[in-house]
């Protein structure tokens, strides 16, 4: 017999050991606040033209979420072209041009990247043709940014600009080490060679990058040196400052309080903030041609009126006559895009002539003024788009670790981990439902309104859960409930807590035996402990006890300890920390202890127990909150550490509210499970945008300004600018 052959041995020997090496060890489940329903395209239209549907023009494919889109201008469309194969350029370059789009998308593995693409019109109509980069059997698309940059700069947001050969963007790859500060600074990457600079200083964040036409300098909306206040989730309060594109040298600060800059010239741009009136609107700012540029030299006036809220404001280089703008009016729970003439003073509508009930996001214009963009949820999916997941991977930045987005919320495994128990809004209501691991057998198992899941560790058909209203006071009625989710018995549930005075949260022991919870029944949210199926009424064991809220309880896998967040160091406030103790009350102590000021919540240890998964405001803010839907809180993102409080990893890096995370006892394959039962475009706009201030009605000295609410017949102010002739005030309420 023929002796082996000693390299095939060592390569099989080395497969093997790199086989073990990846191989998948555990698995995080989490859901994010709106973001399975968003199915975000980007679109255009005409501006010359009275909008009409056919004129509505898709210009991505309908995979993923795609958002954020930018028109490059001239230059920067050559050399996209020239990173492209010479067959593929030679199709962008016939007549007419197509549509060429630079855009942020989530596709393949839930984190974001930017692409290219270019699209021909059909015939006379706008309808979408096949793009340039498609071939004739499958789509090609090209990312911007190399594989080997995108592994550890993730997270591409805002506006992302093609200037020369580099690519401008925002991404969150780098810990400034400080806990609660933003993650989020502006980068510079040249296609060809990969090669990377920071252009925000290390120690401050930068948002919605804006780069001038000549290419000269970057406009941010900035924190600054000031750092980020937990309680600035609606309006962040940043300033604004430019520096130069090349190096981000030469940074200034040129106004006070504002967001979203965009650039007509290289000495003006447009941005947004929420006034003293309690309207956002959009502002010019005009940088002095000599002399030193600072917050004191440059000329800032009111552009958009009060009585409407107008945000994200877009520009088209050395067009002074309109910008576009997302809006939101009195009687309207949509946002959409509106032109903004500039010498009229009037709105000119647009999105909401087609699509009155969705929403339009983050508008952008051509270079030649002639389309304006914008992105907005594609509706059920055809064909071969991408659509609804239960179970949705995301790439993980530990090896070994998958993770996933998960349709509902408080997702927890059963204990063989194929089936998973959430709560889902049915009705108006929350309630309790399960579903096998691979998206088969959904059913609702309690009826009732709920908050929060647990698995019984023994007993594999019962879980547990809380009935009633969430972020209630102490002293309203939620009880903890046992469900028996395999019984065919109509009451199949029974409550375990008497008192009814806010008992939620349960987690059992991992002998079964017992079930921590908190209860506000002294007065304060505070931990205890009781008999897993007899309940309350075989005697309580208080763990915690004082003026301050304990609450959101986990026992580890050994049943040494349990995890939960208290504010104990700032009661009454916002601040949370995660703490341990042990069952019988002895070892407190908190998992963090360096940490100071934020809020950290829903811990959950992995199954071996030395490690801890939860959500926490820890990175700050991604994104302006006004640019994203709605969001609880825009700060969530999901982290994992030792239970010995070192090896910190961020896994999530998004704009969005990302929590309740939970460990699955066993390796899950990092693959999309496709929701048979789906829901689409089910999100809301961000609630701060209702909240508007009563209308105002002017009467001018030389003539009244006012106009009707489109079709309903609700009047608000719709004035020449910030400076009223009005001798007379009427609140209309």
């Amino acid at each position: 017999m023929e002796a082996p052959n000693l390299f095939l041995l060592l390569l099989l020997n080395f497969l093997c050991c790199a086989a073990d090496t990846y191989k998948g060890t555990s698995s995080i489940i989490f859901n994010t606040n709106g973001r399975s329903y968003y199915f975000f395209d980007v679109y255009s239209l005409p501006i010359l033209h009275s909008p009409q549907p056919h004129h509505e023009t898709r210009l991505t494919d309908g995979h993923s979420v795609n958002f954020n889109g930018q028109f490059p201008s001239p230059s920067a469309s050559s050399v996209l072209i020239s990173l492209l194969p010479n067959q593929t350029a030679i199709r962008l370059t016939s007549h007419p041009p197509p549509l060429q789009l630079i855009y942020v998308t989530e596709r393949n593995d839930g984190v974001s990247n930017i692409y290219f693409d270019a699209v021909y019109y059909e015939g006379s109509t706008n309808a979408r043709r096949r793009s340039a980069l498609e071939s004739v059997q499958d789509r090609i698309q090209i990312p911007l940014l190399a594989h080997n940059v995108i592994q550890s700069r993730v997270s591409m947001k805002d506006k992302p600009t093609v200037t020369g050969e580099y690519l401008v963007y925002v991404s969150t790859h780098e810990d400034p080490g400080i806990p609660q500060a933003s993650w989020a600074a502006v980068y510079s990457t040249h296609m060809k060679s990969g090669l990377t600079r920071r252009l925000t200083p290390h120690g401050i964040a930068d948002f919605s990058p804006a780069v001038s036409p000549s290419g000269t300098f970057t406009a941010v909306a900035s924190y600054g040196e000031k750092g980020w206040n937990s309680d600035e989730f609606e309006d962040l309060t940043t300033d604004i400052y430019i520096f130069l594109t090349r190096d981000g040298t030469q940074r200034l600060k040129v106004v006070e309080h504002g967001g979203w800059p965009s650039w007509v010239n290289d000495r003006t741009f447009y941005f947004h903030r929420k006034d003293n009136d309690q309207w956002w609107s959009v502002y010019k700012a005009t940088l002095p041609t000599e002399g030193p540029v600072s917050t004191e030299t440059v000329t800032v006036e009111r552009v958009t009126p009060p009585g409407l809220h107008a945000f994200t404001p877009a520009t088209s280089p050395g067009n002074h006559k309109f910008i576009a703008v997302a809006t939101r009016r009195r009687g309207s729970h949509h946002r959409h895009v509106e032109l903004f003439d500039l010498v009229k003073k009037e709105f000119k509508e647009l999105t909401r002539l087609i699509s009155p009930e969705t929403h339009h996001l983050n508008p952008f214009i051509s270079p030649d003024s002639t389309h304006v963009g914008y992105h907005k949820c594609r509706g059920e999916p055809k064909g071969d788009e991408s659509g609804q997941y239960i179970l949705e991977n995301v790439r993980s930045p530990i090896p070994g670790l998958s993770l996933f987005r998960f349709l509902g919320m408080f997702p927890v495994f059963s204990p063989s981990g194929d089936r998973i128990a959430y709560i889902k809004s049915e009705g108006g209501s929350d309630k309790t439902w399960v579903i096998n691991t691979d998206g088969s057998n959904r059913r609702m198992v309690y009826d009732k309104k709920g908050f929060s899941t647990a698995w019984d560790p023994v007993r594999p058909g019962i879980i547990y859960t809380s009935t009633g209203p969430s972020f209630a006071p102490e002293s309203a009625k939620v009880d903890v409930v046992a469900i028996d989710i395999d019984s065919d018995e109509e009451d199949n549930h029974k409550v375990l807590t008497l008192d009814g005075k806010n008992n939620a949260f349960p987690s059992p022991s991992p002998d079964g035996k017992w079930v921590v919870f908190r209860s506000g029944r002294s007065g304060y949210k505070n931990l205890y402990i009781m008999d897993a199926v007899e309940g309350e009424k075989a005697g309580l064991q208080r763990l915690t006890e004082g003026p301050w809220t304990d609450t959101m309880c986990t026992w580890s896998p050994d049943g040494d300890w349990i995890l939960y967040s208290s504010d104990r160091e700032q009661a009454g406030g916002r601040v949370f920390d995660v703490y341990l103790i042990h069952p019988n009350g002895t070892g407190l102590r908190k998992l963090m202890p360096e940490w100071r000021g934020g809020r950290t919540n829903h811990a959950y240890f992995s199954p071996d127990g030395k490690s801890v998964t939860f959500t926490s405001d820890y990175s700050g803010i991604s994104a302006e909150p006004i640019s994203v839907p709605h969001q609880f809180q825009p700060y969530g993102e999901i982290f994992t550490i030792n239970i010995d409080g070192t090896g910190l990893k961020r896994l999530t890096h998004d704009a969005y509210e990302d929590g309740t995370p939970a460990w699955s006892p066993n390796y899950i394959e990092p693959i999309n499970v496709q929701d048979t039962r789906a829901d689409y475009c089910d999100f809301e706009d961000c609630r701060f945008l209702n909240r508007m201030p009563r209308p105002l009605f002017y009467i001018g000295v030389a003539s009244i300004i006012a106009a009707a609410e489109y079709h309903i017949g609700v009047v608000s102010l719709m004035s020449l600018g910030h400076v009223y002739f009005s001798c007379e005030i009427f609140q209309i309420g």
